[in-house]
């Protein structure tokens, strides 16, 4: 039986050199998130890894071991909350940590000034202390100043059968959040492209004048990496359900149940795979899809309505179509419904709507913390945006759920 993503045990540090030969070397930057609340620990992770930073989690200074002597953290995330401030800065020092340190705290710290002080005396900068729970904008900034945040560049034009050809296209992932448990329940893959010029490039400057044939090969390789990063998690003892949008017209020419049983794990009939498909598509052509959605589900395959709520498909009609396994709100509906009531009406709307055809309610751009609480109140199931994570790479994403679960690693494979 597999286990939820949920399960909080510390991992162990890769073993690596210091800091500045990481970074002479291109390894990604190391933070380290020392944290007595479990749920919290990992929302600061979970955010961090968006941002391209490599995590390791702990409930103490003291779980730290000889971590810091294997991998000199570039950042140090540190709950004060319970413990006294002072005397944890001198632990890190003891245990080899030289900072920057990153002060969390429910409540303000006393004698901030003498804390930053003795840091300097022990070679480790204090940060100024952020208040618990620590706000997703507030770690941007700390990355920013710090300079360890990697960005996506949308600058430079890519042609996208140029970057297949180079093989410059690779997928990150977009976690998915359980809005009432709080915990990872999917994710959703999007495309980049590694140029040798501009860096990571998202999809605006690749899929803008890209034919036909380069978009089918895409949504093929986007399949075929959901499936096999699938097959990686289940090797954690792990379930997650995992979104890739496609056109109906690729479905027609992909022979998706081929792929499938090429690329499924032998005798697993809950691939996790879902489809999204966009509402205008869905109303193009009714009867197309049902003949798609029958063929497919014998596989394994789930569909989502994606950018629910415009109008495309009115509420009547909806009975003409088979079961969907989520509908995902149209952004701009959820886009300060904490604040607007016009649009927390028309997420209402859809939330019924999803959950009167037996189907999860996914709100997708979720960027602000009031937002994420009125879906939920709402009755929402699942939350995706910027809030609690960017996209992040394949082998980031694999990274943070062996943190979650390293446990599972020691298993025999089944």
């Amino acid at each position: 039986m597999t286990k939820p993503a949920s399960v909080d045990l510390p991992p162990c540090a890769e073993s690596t050199s210091e800091s500045s030969a990481q970074k002479a070397a291109g390894r990604p930057p190391i933070c380290f998130v020392i944290d007595r609340d479990p749920a919290h620990r990992h929302f600061m992770s979970l955010v961090l890894q968006g941002h391209g930073i490599e995590t390791a989690v702990f409930s103490s200074v003291a779980e730290l071991g000889d971590a810091a002597a294997h991998a000199q953290p570039d950042l140090i995330c540190l709950d004060v909350s319970s413990v006294g401030a002072g005397e944890t800065v001198t632990m890190l020092a003891g245990r080899g940590c030289r900072g920057p340190v990153q002060p969390m705290s429910i409540n303000p710290i006393t004698g901030f000034d003498l804390l930053r002080q003795q840091g300097e005396r022990l070679g480790i900068k204090v940060l100024p202390a952020l208040k618990k729970p620590v706000d997703r904008s507030m770690i941007q900034r700390v990355l920013v100043e710090l300079k360890l945040d990697v960005q996506v560049s949308s600058a430079g034009k890519v042609e996208l059968d140029v970057a297949l050809r180079e093989g410059w296209i690779e997928f990150w992932y977009q976690p998915k959040i359980n809005l009432r448990r709080k915990h990872l329940v999917g994710v959703e893959l999007f495309a980049r492209a590694r140029h040798p010029r501009y860096g990571v490039v998202a999809p605006g400057a690749f899929m803008a004048d890209a034919d036909e044939r380069s978009i089918l090969t895409l949504t093929e390789m986007s399949i075929i990496d959901a499936l096999n990063i699938g097959r990686r998690i289940s090797e954690l003892g792990t379930r997650l359900k995992l979104a890739v949008n496609v056109s109906v017209g690729a479905l027609t020419k992909l022979s998706l149940p081929e792929i499938v049983r090429e690329h499924r794990l032998p005798g697993d009939h809950d691939i996790g795979l879902i489809l999204d498909i966009t509402e205008n598509e869905v109303a193009s052509d009714f009867s197309l899809v049902r003949e798609i959605h029958a063929e497919l589900t014998a596989s394994g395959i789930g569909f989502a309505i994606d950018d629910f709520g415009r109008g495309y498909v009115p509420v009547a009609r909806l009975q003409e179509l088979p079961q969907f396994a989520e509908f995902k709100l149209n952004r701009s509906f959820v886009a300060d419904c904490g604040s607007d009531e016009q649009r927390a009406a028309l997420c209402r709307a859809v939330i019924s709507v999803a959950h009167n055809c037996g189907s999860n309610a996914i709100g997708v751009g979720v960027e602000k913390p009031a937002d994420a609480h009125a879906l939920f109140r709402m009755g929402c199931d699942f939350g995706q945006g910027y809030l609690f994570a960017q996209p992040m790479t394949g082998d980031r994403f694999y990274a943070l759920l062996r943190q979650r679960r390293p446990a599972a690693l020691n298993q025999p494979a089944a």
